[in-house]
């Protein structure tokens, strides 16, 4: 990607991203980039992180629990895996996550609240270190 192909939307989603996911997971995203993903990489880079995730109105706290209860909804285990881990980026606390995954078990049923709840756990309990804010 050339300069010239770095959109404001693309931009501002790289530095979100970095934000939210850590310098570490991104760059070890970039650098697993190939031919075949690169366009996929630069949609969400320019749709979900430059335009949905820094649109003003809602912290980056307030995403990151949004987001963890939709994917713990819908069952989207590594995302949300992903996602509690980045947490400690966003501002988003245990008691933060742990609120909206009980959101989860009214909305979208305790089966998938269960799930998310141990996903969570777990990953909670990994030990604090650059990944933690920075894995897949």
């Amino acid at each position: 990607m050339t300069d010239r192909d770095q959109t404001d939307a693309f931009l501002r989603g790289m530095g979100t991203r970095r934000a939210v996911l850590g310098d570490a997971h991104v760059d070890r995203s970039e650098a697993r980039k190939s031919a075949f993903d690169a366009d996929f990489q630069r949609f969400i880079t320019e749709g979900a992180w430059g335009s949905v995730w820094s649109r003003p109105g809602l912290s980056l706290r307030e995403r990151s629990m949004i987001t963890m209860a939709l994917l713990a909804a819908l069952g989207h285990d590594e995302e949300l895996a992903l996602h509690a881990r980045a947490s400690a980026n966003t501002g988003a606390s245990a008691d933060d996550i742990k609120e909206a995954l009980m959101h989860v078990a009214v909305y979208a049923g305790v089966p998938a609240a269960n799930k998310a709840f141990r996903i969570v756990k777990k990953v909670l309990e990994e030990p604090d270190s650059e990944t933690r804010g920075a894995a897949e």
